[in-house]
């Protein structure tokens, strides 16, 4: 459990990103919502592997 808690967090904190950036930027456009959206997970999937890969 204590190895699962900094993922949920890390999980949590990505998807409050993504829906503040959708509502705030991209409320009505489709194709830049989905690329912000990848853009997004990618840039914190990076961060993951480079600061908590120790899991």
């Amino acid at each position: 459990m204590a190895r699962t808690l900094p993922v949920v967090i890390w999980v949590v904190a990505m998807a409050v990103m993504i829906i503040a950036v959708d509502i705030v930027f991209f409320r009505h456009h489709f194709w830049p919502r989905l690329a912000a959206n990848i853009g997004i997970v990618l840039l914190v999937g990076a961060f993951y592997f480079r600061f908590r890969a120790d899991l």
